[in-house]
């Protein structure tokens, strides 16, 4: 559906060169919701706007719908671009236009007949939950109400893939929630692809499929929610997965790590899916001549699977505890010895 091979991007000035994208190489499914996360600077709106060819990249290949963007006339590109639908972190609506005007605006240029335009925005508006606001103009609507005309306005052309940059960034949570479960769907019912540009892993982890982690334009991981959310693989991703996880050590903790009278076999233990559920403490405590306190837990439900947390802290001989450690290391689970810098 979406293929970037070996993307470049640059933006040059006078003074200095910009290297924004570098060998770019990811695939994204038709049909997927697929997340971009990144701090700012990382290349992920240079990403988005290479999709609908807002920027030509430097180098490399767009290829969209099995077209090469890159080869393609003008006239060419505009044709692919209107099966690609927008929606804005600010809105981009039109102040002095009625919400009818606002979504019925794209089928006005592309010459609708004006019967078929109104059809389609009236279907529009009940599918977004604003059939009651047509007439309303933008400044007596919320901000929520506001995104869902800028959503229902990129599906007016029926695109099969719709882009999302930073589309919830200026909403409150709640409204954030409500706007995620609008383009789940629509992801469903409509068979949209839909590739969202985020900062924030609890978007990513609320609707998306898979995810990319951008650093540095360039990126640095790439994986399924779940493979992302349980074993990160670089910094950067555990730290947007910590702010979903909450896995964050207390000031307890450290507190605990500085004494100099513990044992110090303090272990992160986290447990995916079912593992939750077995009682694989206790049958440590029982299987060998160890004492367990849990010192911090939590479970996240993350997607219909659930993520568990623990902070433990073994007491007992040294030659039983690593007996412990050792049967831990086989289980289903990820074990990590815990420092005195741990953050």
């Amino acid at each position: 559906m979406i293929e970037f091979i070996n993307l470049e991007k640059e933006y040059k000035s006078k003074d200095k060169t910009v290297h924004a994208l570098k060998n770019i190489n990811l695939k994204i499914n038709k049909g997927e919701i697929f997340g971009i996360v990144g701090y700012s600077g990382a290349g992920k709106s240079s990403l988005l706007r290479c999709v609908n060819y807002l920027e030509p990249p430097t180098s490399g290949q767009v290829i969209v719908d099995g077209q090469d963007l890159t080869q393609l006339t003008e006239k060419q590109i505009r044709e692919v671009k209107r099966n690609i639908g927008m929606v804005f972190q600010h809105f981009n609506l039109l102040n002095s236009k009625t919400v009818y005007a606002n979504v019925a605006m794209p089928l006005i240029l592309a010459k609708k007949p004006k019967e078929r335009i109104r059809e389609r925005v009236i279907e529009l508006l009940e599918f977004v939950g604003l059939a009651d606001n047509l007439n309303d103009y933008p400044d007596q609507l919320s901000g929520g109400q506001k995104q869902r005309v800028g959503i229902a306005r990129a599906l007016a052309t029926q695109p099969s893939i719709l882009l999302c940059d930073e589309a919830t960034s200026a909403l409150d949570p709640q409204t954030t929630s409500s706007i995620l479960q609008l383009l789940k769907k629509i992801n469903e019912e409509y068979k949209i692809t839909i590739l969202m540009i985020t900062h924030e892993m609890s978007v990513v982890s609320e609707i998306c499929d898979r995810v990319a982690v951008m650093e540095s334009g360039k990126i640095i991981e790439v994986g399924t929610v779940f493979e992302v959310f349980s074993k990160p693989k670089t910094e950067t991703a555990r730290k947007f997965v910590s702010t979903v996880m909450n896995d964050q050590f207390p000031p307890s903790i450290k507190e605990i790590l500085k004494e100099g009278n513990r044992s110090k076999s303090i272990y992160q233990i986290r447990f995916f899916g079912q593992q939750t559920e077995s009682p694989l403490i206790s049958q440590v405590a029982k299987k060998f001549n160890v004492d367990i306190t849990i010192l911090f837990g939590n479970v996240t439900e993350l997607q219909g699977q659930s993520f568990g947390n623990l902070i433990i802290e073994f007491i007992g001989d040294d030659i039983e505890i690593q007996r412990a450690i050792n049967y831990l290391n086989h289980q289903q689970i990820h074990l990590k010895e815990v420092t005195s810098h741990a953050s």
